[in-house]
């Protein structure tokens, strides 16, 4: 191993997911190194989601392995709970508990996964809520808050448990135009932090902006991966080029 790369954060080998009759995600193999940031892109049903839920295993592979920090995940529970403890992930709903307030969201998987007592748990939210731009927010419920807001405050919940590797599953698409590029500022600003991500996204400005690497998927299957500089620019793929066409001209 070249020690002079970045060590592999994540590394999937030829995984395969099958719901029924669907193969889902087709032979995938990737590595993420620390410290980068992978983008995945493709239409919709191409295995994007379900490749990340896979490399969580929030849905456990068909066949195929799933290295984390060096280590083989597996379906046993206390195993799963340590390596979760490392990963954050933000959804496309953002799953806030709507009768907790935002800071209340933020410290209850501090204290009750972390055991961070209650003083403590909460400035390590207040610092998050400030990096993402609501620590004016910390007292309201998420229904006080507009959709950016609550993606923002989903983000910090992540931060907060102080991750190893952070996963976001198309964290924009469910957010009215003029919130997206506000969750997509804090993502920026955690790419030039270095922060470990992989990222489904439709977003392909910040694809552009944000990604070390691009993986374009499709029938659950890469198709292409590159830097974004060579990807949008000159896909080697008819496929890849067949998308971006479509895409771009939106």
């Amino acid at each position: 191993m070249d020690s002079s790369q970045p060590p592999v954060m994540i590394d999937v080998k030829n995984l395969h997911k099958w719901f029924g009759d669907l193969h889902a995600v087709d032979d995938v193999s990737l590595s993420v190194q620390q410290g980068k940031v992978v983008v995945i892109i493709g239409p919709s049903g191409s295995g994007k989601s379900t490749l990340l839920r896979c490399m969580n295993y929030l849905e456990t592979p068909t066949s195929g392995e799933v290295w984390f920090m060096g280590e083989k995940m597996t379906t046993d529970q206390k195993d799963l709970n340590r390596h979760r403890a490392e990963i954050g992930m933000v959804f496309q709903s953002f799953n806030l508990y709507a009768h907790l307030t935002i800071m209340e969201n933020i410290t209850l998987a501090q204290r009750v996964v972390k055991k961070t007592d209650k003083k403590k748990a909460e400035a390590i939210a207040m610092e998050q809520l400030r990096k993402v731009g609501i620590a004016d927010k910390a007292d309201k419920l998420p229904l006080q808050i507009s959709g950016g807001q609550q993606q923002r405050a989903a983000i910090a919940r992540a931060l907060a448990m102080k991750p190893k590797l952070m996963f976001f599953d198309e964290p924009t698409s469910a957010l009215d135009p003029e919130m997206i590029k506000e969750v997509l500022d804090v993502m920026m600003l955690l790419a030039k932090e270095g922060i470990t991500m992989v990222i489904v996204t439709h977003e392909m400005g910040f694809a552009r902006a944000a990604a070390d690497e691009v993986i374009f998927m499709d029938f659950g299957r890469i198709v292409e991966s590159n830097t974004p500089e060579n990807l949008f620019n000159n896909p080697q793929s008819d496929r890849t080029r067949l998308f971006l066409s479509q895409i771009l001209q939106k």
